[in-house]
């Protein structure tokens, strides 16, 4: 990237980065997602006759899938079979264009189409390597198949998330995958900070399992130190309370929580229940936790008595923490997603005007955008191929092989 250029100040800050997704079925691809949509160019390669599967998953419109839009936004596609002969030179020749290389398959599998790191490197040394995989590189279950929800069962995400009487449960969207690709996309970034000073490209190994686990919180060490083993306990916690769901008296559900202390007086206060202040075991959140049988009936039984609104208004008069339990079709009315434009309009040549979540974050003066939806299978395979230096020959060639 050149450092003169007149438009350096507001350029997506990466913008000159080129990404090869080769990734699929989710993590992978959605660390993809986040680099694109910070300016960086990322061609997804898929199988010619076996595209990503996550085209098909969920909901589709006029046959079109919509959660495909959403993960193949910012991506040029082109198809490439990676166990042709013709396939490997051609993905060689693209990683040696490229920054980074996203991949999900089996260990070892890159390696049996003779495209490993040695070759990879080979290629490019600068180029940086992520692999993602549920279990990692190498171990007694690197070579296991694997998905997100193993990770969630395995990390003990799933082993918490309950009521104390009922089962083990499963979060209904891809939890696992999600915190795999923010760490991917995190590790890739790191990988790229490490480049600038060695000029030299490494592989990241990123093993869905340890994300999950890491964002679980002090669990190991509470463990190492004590054997405590946390219980599952529904919506409460065993930190603070009243924390919560509580019903309100036209049917809605609201969130309470009071992890500082100040805001748990609050709350008491506003429920016309000052007096629990008092109360010795009301000076700590581990304390109080011991009591929310007593904290939840108070709090819940003045809730149960008022309107949503009305308590929502209460609460926040009183400075206290709480949300309503919203789905998504409250989340595109919320006027704080709305100003936010948290859920953006993206125009679609497929579908038209389409509504999806906004980049992650924003940034003041190098903002990241959504410069299209998710395109259709190879839409892009003659452009990159072209802008690659091969000709019609060359192109026609890898089709007749099967490679395209």
């Amino acid at each position: 990237m050149s450092a003169d250029r007149p438009d350096d100040a507001t350029r997506p800050p990466l913008d000159g980065l080129r990404v090869l997704d080769l990734a699929t079925l989710f993590a992978g691809p959605l660390a993809a997602t986040m680099l694109g949509d910070f300016g960086a160019e990322v061609i997804k390669v898929e199988h010619p006759l076996r595209p990503d599967p996550s085209r098909g998953h969920g909901p589709a419109k006029d046959g079109i899938g919509l959660w495909w839009k959403m993960l193949g936004r910012n991506k040029r596609t082109i198809t490439l079979d990676l166990s042709r002969p013709g396939g490997r030179d051609t993905l060689l020749r693209l990683a040696a264009t490229a920054d980074v290389v996203i991949e999900n398959f089996r260990p070892g599998t890159l390696e049996k189409w003779d495209l490993g790191w040695p070759e990879l490197s080979a290629a490019n040394p600068r180029l940086v390597l992520a692999r993602v995989t549920a279990f990692g590189q190498f171990g007694p279950y690197a070579h296991r198949p694997g998905f997100g929800t193993l990770a969630e069962a395995m990390s003990g995400f799933a082993a918490l998330t309950g009521e104390p009487e009922a089962p083990p449960t499963l979060p209904p969207f891809g939890l696992a995958d999600s915190v795999a690709a923010l760490a991917t996309s995190y590790a890739v970034l790191t990988a790229l900070a490490a480049r600038q000073r060695t000029g030299a490209g490494q592989v990241v190994d990123m093993a869905i399992i340890e994300p999950m686990l890491a964002v679980l919180g002090p669990q190991p060490t509470w463990y190492d130190q004590l054997g405590y083993v946390q219980e599952r306990t529904g919506n409460r916690s065993a930190n603070n309370a009243p924390r919560n769901t509580y019903r309100t008296l036209d049917g809605s559900w609201v969130a309470v929580s009071t992890s500082a202390q100040s805001v748990a007086e609050r709350v008491m206060r506003l429920v016309g229940r000052p007096e629990m202040i008092d109360e010795p075991w009301f000076a700590t959140g581990v304390q109080r936790a011991a009591h929310a049988d007593e904290l939840d009936e108070a709090v819940g039984k003045w809730i149960a008595a008022r309107p949503r609104d009305e308590v929502l208004a209460a609460f926040e008069k009183a400075e206290a923490a709480i949300a309503p339990v919203q789905d998504v079709r409250d989340v595109f009315e919320d006027p704080q997603y709305l100003a936010l434009d948290t859920v953006t309009t993206v125009a679609d040549p497929d579908l038209g005007p389409l509504r999806m979540q906004n980049v992650l974050f924003r940034l003041s003066a190098t903002p990241g955008a959504i410069r299209w939806a998710g395109r259709g299978h190879g839409a892009d395979t003659d452009a990159v191929l072209t802008e690659l230096g091969l000709g019609p020959a060359e192109i026609g060639a890898l089709r007749e092989e099967g490679a395209l």
